[in-house]
């Protein structure tokens, strides 16, 4: 019997493509599990994406690329230290309060938090960024604190969860491709009322209930830990709430084009119906039509009833919810 040969190359590509658990990586990389999950949110450590709130898998190559940098595993390790409000305020030299009101007016923004016994949120910075503020900006550390700096506290201003939130989606939507991956983050952000305004279509909410990808970072596992996700989630500042609105608003417009939501009858996983044309966002018809009378052309459907859903005619405030259809501003 013939022995079939197989290729160095072929070899090395099927090794390569082998992928590990997060738990192996961990081991191999000499991480902890948090500094693990740190570094592959941050985009440190390539990861392939896991379905269903499974930790990511890494490819082998991946893990020993991070293995063969040099200063390892110091180096890697160090650029996902972190440090809470006690260890920071040593780092920069002032004292924990001084800290505190530079968190809470922006100068420096956490990046990750735990539950301590008591069930409150400590708020965890990058060491690396810290040292980066306390060169760049030494007038903050020494000395009596900026008038403005004093107002702000004074008038109870903590952007802490807003700067976090703000962290978490923009890293989650530099690895999301999918519009409607990209909506459900921006969804994410709003409560249910506010989520309701924007998103008339109970089955489109659904759907970006569906679609929102897995972070693979700051998924606590107890109910507590899950209940203050939830909390810290929910923007609560009004230029917050209006600025996910409308990026929301923004982003189902190219959804809507490329697929609908699915309804009853369609593929109970979500998925885009066989029947469906799939359309480029950016896609223009030969005839010059736009991306929204395309589909309409091509699936000989009515894009879109009379009154179902304000149109892009109808100004981004009816788009968002902020006002009725119809209305005028005196």
């Amino acid at each position: 019997m013939a022995v079939k040969e197989v290729s160095p190359a072929r070899t090395a590509d099927a090794a390569a493509s082998v992928c590990v658990s997060a738990a192996r990586a961990t081991q191999e990389l000499t991480l902890k599990r948090g500094e693990f999950d740190l570094a592959v949110h941050l985009g440190l450590i390539a990861a392939e994406p896991a379905a269903g709130g499974a930790r990511p898998r890494i490819r082998r190559q991946e893990v020993d690329r991070l293995r063969a940098l040099p200063g390892f595993p110091e180096s890697l390790r160090g650029q996902v230290r972190t440090a809470g409000t006690a260890e920071g305020a040593t780092l920069l030299g002032v004292s924990p309060a001084r800290f505190t009101g530079l968190a809470r007016i922006g100068c420096v923004s956490p990046v990750a938090f735990y539950l301590n016994r008591y069930r409150a949120v400590v708020w965890l910075y990058l060491v690396d960024e810290l040292l980066a503020f306390a060169a760049r900006e030494p007038d903050l550390l020494a000395g009596k604190s900026p008038v403005g700096m004093r107002t702000m506290l004074d008038a109870g201003t903590d952007w802490r969860a807003r700067n976090w939130r703000s962290r978490r989606i923009d890293r989650l939507l530099l690895r999301a491709e999918d519009p409607w991956a990209r909506a459900s983050l921006h969804a994410s952000a709003l409560d249910p009322v506010q989520l309701a305004e924007v998103v008339e279509d109970p089955y489109e909410r659904a759907y970006l209930a569906r679609m929102r990808p897995d972070s693979a970072f700051g998924r606590p596992g107890s109910v507590s830990g899950r209940e203050a996700m939830a909390r810290l989630m929910s923007a609560d500042d009004p230029d917050e709430i209006l600025w996910r609105r409308v990026n929301l608003t923004l982003e189902l417009e190219q959804a809507r084009v490329l697929r609908t939501a699915p309804r009853p009858g369609y593929d109970p996983v979500f998925r885009p119906s066989p029947n469906r044309p799939a359309l480029d966002v950016r896609a223009r018809s030969g005839s010059g039509l736009s991306a929204p009378e395309a589909v309409t052309r091509r699936t000989g459907r009515v894009a879109r009833r009379s009154g179902a859903r304000p149109g892009p005619g109808l100004g981004l405030l009816v788009r968002i919810g902020l006002r009725r259809p119809g209305s005028r501003e005196r």
